[in-house]
């Protein structure tokens, strides 16, 4: 009789497993990734999921002779090859380029959860151990191609932004605002790093960007949230999801709050304002929370973990802060929904025809809880003479082609920068690789 009910239980159990997970998981996109793009996003209902959708491009590389599509206009290849998960870039005074090799470091913590993450990093194409190194790469006959490659600093932990200023380069390890002193020309730095000031670490959201402010006098850094919505409390976020401001002696402030991942910054030439693109929250369905660009201020606070795009509430935080409501700033421009928006870069010295005279070029490494899934490509958002998106405009495509015909991911786009032809450069983590991007018939200085 025991064994009977037990076997009736199990059934009713599995039963519900089964009703749960067909009407939760996976969540399909209900309207158009277009319409969840530009100053005036489609902001729908959340369709809050405790199992995530798990809708990741399998990492595969490229194929012998294979390479992106550049939009009409511009062409593509290969800058350099044979690289170890490059993520970012940094072009030095006399244009030879840094670029970062570098991943998560190794993450505390097991359970399923960790399980769960492992397995989709690896899927992803971030499976693999951090290389720790900045690796300087140098174009000396102009040909478009990097012929010599040399270890410029190793030992670093989990580096990603850089930056020059005052002889100085900056590196953001993922605890650690670093510094060396550096000359131009240089191919390699073997002094240990100067600490600067910590950053917290572990969690979520390892990378850590650096750009210099407008006046040379200070430096915004980026550091991201340690978890999605602050599930562990807001102890275990103290000091995450801001941008800092650093000064050279060592003293620090919180420059802006409330932005969940911000990554890539820049400033945009029109008036040296600061502006980052920001990775939004999951489990809210395939069609919220949009990424997005957006200028930041002293003071601004964007909402997170509370709020989304400008005041929408996200009713699973606890405990809530309703009077921040109010001041939670709308961002300026939505990306779509988990496209995951890393690189930036304004590039007023791009050489790549009138159409891309003015605007931002912005890397989307690709959705992993999205269906369908979002991002993959380089894309471009006009700007107007008011220093912002020109209203009513979309994304423009500028390099797509990273998922192959059945959808595996042959790379993923991250920093963008231009070399000093114009011409710009994509870094490919999945691909191992970094591309150029040019106008169409452009022969290479020599």
């Amino acid at each position: 009789m025991l064994k009977h009910i037990l076997r009736v239980l199990a059934l009713i159990v599995v039963v519900g497993v089964g009703i749960f997970a067909y009407l939760a998981w996976p969540d399909k996109a209900q309207v158009p990734i277009e319409t969840v793009e530009g100053q005036r996003p489609n902001i729908t209902a959340p369709r809050i999921q405790t199992i995530p959708t798990v809708e990741v491009a399998d990492a595969v590389g490229w194929p012998a002779g294979a390479k992106p599509v550049a939009a009409p206009g511009l062409q593509v290849a290969a800058f350099a090859e044979g690289l170890d998960h490059p993520r970012w870039m940094y072009r030095l005074p006399n244009g030879d380029v840094l670029v970062a090799e570098t991943n998560s470091p190794p993450r505390d913590g097991g359970g399923i959860q960790a399980w769960v993450m492992k397995h989709l990093m690896g899927k992803a194409g971030a499976g693999v151990p951090s290389a720790n190194r900045l690796t300087l790469l140098r174009d000396a006959n102009g040909d478009g191609v990097a012929e010599q490659r040399t270890v410029f600093m190793s030992g670093l932990n989990s580096p990603f932004g850089m930056a020059l200023m005052d002889g100085q380069l900056y590196i953001a390890n993922t605890d650690a605002l670093v510094r060396v002193p550096y000359v131009t020309g240089q191919t390699s730095i073997t002094v240990k790093p100067e600490l600067v000031v910590k950053l917290n670490g572990g969690g979520n959201h390892w990378a850590r960007n650096v750009i210099p402010a407008a006046d040379g006098k200070t430096l915004f850094v980026s550091v991201g949230s340690a978890t999605n919505i602050a599930e562990n409390g807001m102890d275990a976020e103290k000091y995450r999801a801001n941008i800092l401001q650093v000064w050279p002696d060592k003293n620090w402030r919180i420059y802006a709050a409330g932005l969940r991942n911000p990554n890539g910054m820049a400033l945009n030439p029109a008036n040296g304002n600061l502006w980052t693109v920001v990775n939004e929250r999951d489990l809210l369905g395939s069609d919220l929370a949009p990424d997005y660009l957006t200028q930041v201020e002293f003071g601004d606070h964007f909402g997170w973990p509370w709020f989304y795009w400008g005041g929408y509430v996200d009713d699973r935080v606890e405990p809530k802060n309703i009077a921040l409501q109010e001041y939670s700033k709308r961002p300026d421009y939505a990306l779509g929904p988990h496209v995951a928006a890393l690189g930036l870069t304004f590039a007023p010295d791009a050489k790549l025809g009138g159409r891309w005279a003015q605007g931002a070029f912005i890397g989307e490494h690709g959705s992993w809880n999205r269906k369908p899934v979002s991002g993959y490509k380089v894309v471009w958002v006009p700007f107007g003479s008011n220093g912002f998106p020109k209203p009513g405009v979309k994304p423009v495509d500028v390099l797509t082609g990273f998922l192959s015909k059945d959808g595996d991911a042959l790379g993923r786009p991250v920093g963008v920068i231009t070399d000093r032809t114009g011409s710009l450069l994509v870094a490919d983590d999945v691909g191992n690789r970094i591309w150029r991007i040019s106008a169409a018939g452009q022969v290479a200085a020599r």
